[in-house]
C-alpha cells in the first residue's frame, strides 16, 4: 500500500491542480506477463458491483482497492472481496472514500470506473496520466470536449482502454451478425437506420433532503453544479436498482445516452463510421421528444426512436437486432454466410475478458477510447438537438457545429472550483 495519505495527497493535487507524472508506471505487460493485473475499483453501486463480481472470478487479477463516497458500499464490496480471497479485514483490501488515493499508488495497474457520468473524464484522465489501463463505463463522457480530452490522455500515455459498450462482445453475438451483415452488403445500401432509445435528458428540479450518515454528497457532486442532496440521485447505502441521476441534465444524458451509448454504438460499427459522426442534427419541428434525424456526410439517416433497439433499412431488405433477437426482412438475409474473405468484426465474446487479455498483450480493446468518445459524442448531439429545438450543422472532424456560437458553448462545461482539474 502506498505510505501517501489521504490528507497528503490531497495536498498536493491541490498544489498541482492534477495528478503529478511522476506518478507514472510501468503497466502490468512491460513488466511480468505472468503475475496477477492488480485492480482498484472507483464506483460501487450497482455497476460497479456488477463489474466487481465479473473480476473477482478471473484467476489473474487481484482487486487490491476500493472507494465509493458511500460508507456502506465501500464495506459491503470490501466484505465481498475479503471473503473471496479469505482475507480479514486488517490483511484485506484497501478502502478509501477518495479514489485518488487508488490512482496514487504505483502498485495497481488497472482501474475499473463505475461513477455517474459526470464522474468519468477526471478520474480516466489523471489514471491515464498515472500510467494506469482503465475500463470506464459508458456513456464515455458529460459532453464532448471532455471525450477529445480523455482520447488525448489515452494515446499519450498509451492507456489499455474499454468502454463499457458490451454490446460489441455479449448478448449471443446478436449485434455482431448484425454489423457483419450491414457492413457486407446482405441489406444492400443502408439509407436509414433506426434507434429505439428512450427520452434525452432534462434539468434537474428534485426536492431538497437530508445527506444521509455515511455519504460524501459534496464529493458525490463533484464537478457538477452545487445543489441538495435527494436520494434519487445517490440512494441510500446499498440499492438494487439503477438510480436516476441518469435522467437529468448535470449528471448524464437521459435514456438517449444511457441506452444510446449501446445502440447508436452499434449502429456506427455497422456503418463504418464508429470514428466520424453525422453532419446534421434535426430535431422534429413540433418540439415532440422523438424523431430527431442524425444525417451523415454520404445521406444516410439515422432516427432517434424505432421498433427495435437498432434497424437497418437498405435497399435490399431491412435488419432489426436487439439483446434478445435479431430479424431481418426478407428472412433469407439472416440465412447468408459471410465467407472468409469478406468483412469480419474484432472477435469478442466477453468484453472484460478482452480488456484484461489486451492489458496483457497491450493491443487495442474491442471498444477503445476513441470510439466511446464518438458514440457519447452522438448522444450529446441529439440532447442538444431537443434542448435548443432547432437544425445544427456538425463538422465531425473539428468536433464542432459549423458557425454557431450558442451550440458550441454546450460542448464544454466547466467544472466546479477545485474539480476544474483536466
Amino acid at each position: 500500500m502506498t505510505n501517501l495519505t489521504r490528507r497528503s495527497f490531497v495536498k498536493t493535487a491541490a498544489s498541482t491542480v492534477a495528478i503529478p507524472t511522476v506518478l507514472t508506471r510501468m503497466s502490468y505487460a512491460r513488466t511480468a506477463a505472468n503475475d496477477r493485473i492488480t485492480l482498484g475499483f472507483i464506483g460501487l453501486g450497482m455497476m460497479g458491483r456488477g463489474h466487481l463480481g465479473a473480476f473477482l472470478g478471473y484467476q489473474d487479477c487481484q482487486v487490491v482497492a476500493l472507494a465509493d463516497v458511500v460508507k456502506e458500499r465501500l464495506e459491503d464490496s470490501a466484505n465481498r472481496v475479503n471473503t473471496q480471497y479469505k482475507s480479514d479485514s486488517a490483511n484485506g483490501v484497501a478502502t478509501y472514500a477518495d479514489y485518488r488515493e487508488i490512482i496514487a499508488r504505483d502498485d495497481i495497474d488497472a482501474v475499473v470506473i463505475a461513477t455517474p457520468d459526470h464522474w468519468h473524464a477526471i478520474p480516466v484522465i489523471q489514471a491515464a496520466n498515472a500510467g494506469k489501463d482503465i475500463y470506464c463505463e459508458k456513456p464515455l463522457t458529460q459532453n464532448v470536449v471532455e471525450g477529445r480530452k480523455i482520447v488525448e490522455a489515452c494515446t499519450k500515455n498509451k492507456t489499455v482502454f474499454q468502454v463499457g459498450s458490451q454490446q460489441r462482445s455479449e448478448f449471443g453475438g446478436r449485434f455482431r451478425r448484425a454489423v457483419e451483415l450491414v457492413r457486407n452488403g446482405r441489406v444492400g445500401k443502408i439509407h436509414t437506420v433506426r434507434i429505439g432509445v428512450g427520452v434525452p435528458n432534462r434539468p434537474c428540479d428534485l426536492p431538497a433532503q437530508e445527506v444521509p450518515e455515511g455519504t460524501d454528497w459534496d464529493f458525490w457532486l463533484g464537478p457538477a453544479p452545487q445543489r441538495p442532496y435527494n436520494e434519487v440521485l445517490c440512494p441510500k447505502g446499498i440499492h438494487s436498482h439503477f438510480p436516476q441521476w441518469r435522467a437529468y441534465r448535470e449528471y448524464a444524458g437521459g435514456a438517449v445516452a444511457d441506452m444510446g451509448a449501446h445502440h447508436f454504438d452499434i449502429a456506427q460499427w455497422a456503418l463504418g463510421m464508429d470514428h466520424t459522426g453525422p453532419v446534421k442534427v434535426e430535431p422534429p419541428k413540433d418540439g415532440s421528444k422523438n424523431g430527431l434525424k442524425l444525417t451523415y456526410a454520404n445521406g444516410v439517416e439515422m432516427y432517434h426512436g424505432g421498433p427495435a433497439d437498432v434497424t437497418f433499412e437498405g435497399t435490399e431488405g431491412t435488419l432489426m437486432v436487439s439483446r434478445g433477437s435479431i430479424k431481418s426482412n426478407p428472412g433469407s438475409i439472416l440465412e447468408e454466410e459471410i465467407g472468409d474473405d469478406e468483412f469480419h468484426v474484432y472477435p469478442s465474446n466477453n468484453h472484460k475478458r478482452n480488456f484484461v487479455d489486451c492489458v496483457k498483450s497491450r493491443k487495442e480493446t474491442i471498444c477503445p477510447a476513441e470510439i466511446g468518445h464518438r458514440t457519447a459524442s452522438i448522444c450529446h448531439l441529439t440532447n442538444l438537438g431537443y434542448q435548443l429545438g432547432r437544425p445544427l450543422n456538425w463538422d465531425p472532424k473539428k468536433e464542432q457545429f459549423v458557425r454557431d456560437k450558442e451550440a458550441n458553448g454546450y460542448l464544454w462545461r466547466k467544472p466546479r472550483d477545485k474539480w476544474d482539474v483536466i
